[in-house]
């Protein structure tokens, strides 16, 4: 379908829906919206833009054995203030919403961690077997995209497409799955005229020179999501200050045209829809009114998740979600992130520094590190600037993991440090296991594994369902995964273990343990020694040194050594455990790994 004014007038005015709400699943699960069968419309001051693309991707099915018997999946409802025990509305299907991205700048930290959280959220209800219908939208039509667009001198509607398609990059790096859906707002606008119709028939909204706006006094539930009285709320946080409004608090669904924005047709006049009316619509034409989850940052909770529930009512009496999620800020040295405050990081700044080479020559080693998270990067810097790989992504996913969901997680240099060492020390486990089987494959595997592997295994998988079934406890399993690793180690390493009987088939079982949980955490890596090669690229990177650098300074120590010049050697090794390489002595020489910088573990015991 072409743009809204090729509709026939009598459309707009009809109080029949230009699109039931399908009930879940009955779409096909692709990663764009299909707009042969729903109609594109597009801004009328823009050409026509193409609809987003899909890669073909689709979700398959885990390979991991679903475990037997599993309990109850409680989580935290942020509408009834308290943990519930999760049930579906269709016997082994979830519909999942989750608030997308205003996409008209790169994203930061804190959407990393929501996407991050419902991402683990989505594999692990595939895990325990539903199938999951997860729509994540992105908001291409909004004031601050039209904001941007004008700053840079740039088609808004081409602006937004562009930042969509960098945030869908930087889900990819964080190893998230493509969800079921992603539809965008400037592809649904014919669904979205129609819930405000909706939501004017029914006496909610009303009109003010092409204006649309909410009567929040005719919806007496209004405030039951985030706690708060009529009274208490005051216009701002995208809900503009009006005097034309019945109330400070009502809001736009329908926003006229000012010169040089774009538009769509509408009952009401050329307009684009208020920021909450999107999801309202987008969730119910992909879910239906009736679905299980709506998931986002806790900031959303108002006014956006507020609002949305309004609406939502307001178009049908029967609209019912029955689980409200959302996760805790990121903060920085304890104060909430954000772009107002100007200390907010992107996804790439974190993982990618802009080195002007000229510069840093002059400065020492661990410059560098005092310099980093770099505040205004850019990475589409100009020629002179070379981009350098920091931080892997499983490294930040580990992060953004290892604290619960639903509480704040504090951005650091050593908290970064800590979960890149972690993760180096997790793979390079897992790597010298499979190795050690690869080696031993000839041998024959019986099913045979002793009382106290079977007991480790038990424990970790367990801990496992256990912790994750309650609220997503995700910093318990990868506290979790420290005995099954340690036994992996004593078992390649030490004495007793070397002697163990059924040493192979221990060995087997425990990495397949541990590989299960890390796949349903996103945190399964293509090959542990190509995940080990570029963490120890980027701790080369991070310490301002080249291999080669390493080992030269490898071989100075060992022949300071021999000259019995121990003063000379240990200034060797603690010059680059400042720079976060740590050296191991063992009968068949030295090698180095990746290790916290020793300023940053020495400031981070001081502050404790």
């Amino acid at each position: 379908m072409g743009s809204l004014s090729l509709l026939k007038p009598f459309f707009f005015f009809s109080h029949r829906p230009f699109l039931k709400p399908s009930p879940i699943f009955t779409r096909t699960k692709t990663r764009s919206f299909n707009t042969t069968s729903l109609g594109t419309s597009q801004p009328l001051t823009t050409s026509q833009t193409n609809n987003s693309k899909s890669n073909g991707e689709t979700h398959s099915e885990s390979l991991i054995p679903r475990l037997k018997n599993v309990p109850s999946v409680w989580f935290y409802n942020t509408m009834s203030k308290k943990k519930e025990s999760f049930k579906p509305k269709l016997d082994s299907k979830v519909g999942m919403y989750v608030c997308g991205v205003t996409a008209y700048d790169l994203s930061h930290i804190g959407h990393a961690r929501v996407y991050v959280n419902f991402d683990l959220l989505f594999r692990y209800f595939k895990h325990l077997g539903y199938e999951v219908c997860y729509v994540r939208n992105f908001t291409d039509v909004d004031d601050k995209i039209i904001a941007r667009a004008k700053e840079v001198g740039e088609d808004p509607i081409g602006l937004s497409r562009r930042y969509c398609e960098e945030f869908c990059q930087d889900m990819v790096t964080l190893n998230c799955l493509p969800p079921s859906v992603e539809p965008k707002v400037s592809d649904h606008m014919p669904q979205i005229i129609d819930m405000i119709d909706k939501i004017l028939s029914n006496g909610y909204a009303y009109v003010v020179d092409g204006d649309v706006y909410f009567n929040v006094e005719n919806f007496p539930e209004y405030g039951k999501l985030s706690g708060r009285d009529l009274e208490d709320n005051r216009a701002g946080e995208r809900v503009a200050v009006d005097s034309r409004k019945k109330h400070p608090a009502d809001f736009a669904l329908w926003k006229s045209a000012k010169p040089g924005e774009p538009f769509w047709e509408s009952p009401w006049g050329p307009g684009r829809p208020g920021w909450h009316i999107e999801c309202s619509a987008m969730s119910a034409a992909y879910l239906g009114y009736s679905f299980d989850i709506h998931g986002g940052g806790i900031d959303l909770v108002f006014p956006h998740h507020e609002n949305e529930i309004a609406q939502s009512c307001a178009a049908c009496k029967k609209s019912d979600i029955s689980l409200w999620m959302h996760n805790g800020f990121v903060t920085i040295d304890n104060e909430k992130m954000s772009k107002s405050l100007g200390n907010f990081f992107t996804i790439r700044q974190v993982m990618y520094y802009d080195l002007y080479l000229s510069c840093f020559n002059l400065l020492p080693m661990m410059s560098i590190y005092f310099l980093l998270p770099f505040k205004g990067l850019n990475p589409y810097a100009i020629n002179h600037y070379q981009v350098v790989d920091l931080y892997h992504p499983l490294a930040l996913r580990y992060f953004l993991m290892g604290a619960h969901y639903r509480s704040p997680i504090n951005y650091s240099d050593i908290q970064l440090e800590s979960a890149s060492d972690r993760v180096f020390y997790i793979y390079e486990t897992l790597h010298e296991c499979e190795s050690f089987l690869i080696e031993h494959d000839q041998a024959v595997r019986k099913d045979s594994i002793p009382p106290d592997t079977l007991n480790i295994i038990d424990n970790f998988q367990n801990i496992f369902l256990t912790s994750m079934s309650d609220d997503l406890h995700t910093p318990v399993v990868l506290a979790g995964l420290s005995e099954p690793l340690k036994s992996i180690n004593d078992l390649l390493h030490t004495r007793t273990g070397k002697k163990q009987k059924f040493r192979v088939e221990s060995l087997a079982a425990l990495e397949k343990s541990i590989r299960n949980v890390l796949t349903i955490l996103g945190l399964m890596p293509a090959s542990y020694s190509e995940v080990l090669q570029q963490l120890k690229e980027k701790a080369l990177k991070r310490a301002n040194l080249t291999e080669d650098e390493v080992l030269r300074k490898i071989e100075e120590r060992a022949y300071a050594r021999i000259q019995k010049e121990y003063a000379k050697s240990d200034a060797i090794r603690k010059d680059l455990a400042v720079v976060g390489i740590t050296l191991m002595d063992s009968p068949n020489g030295t090698t180095w790994r990746p290790a916290i910088p020793l300023p940053l573990q020495e400031h981070y015991t001081d502050s404790l």
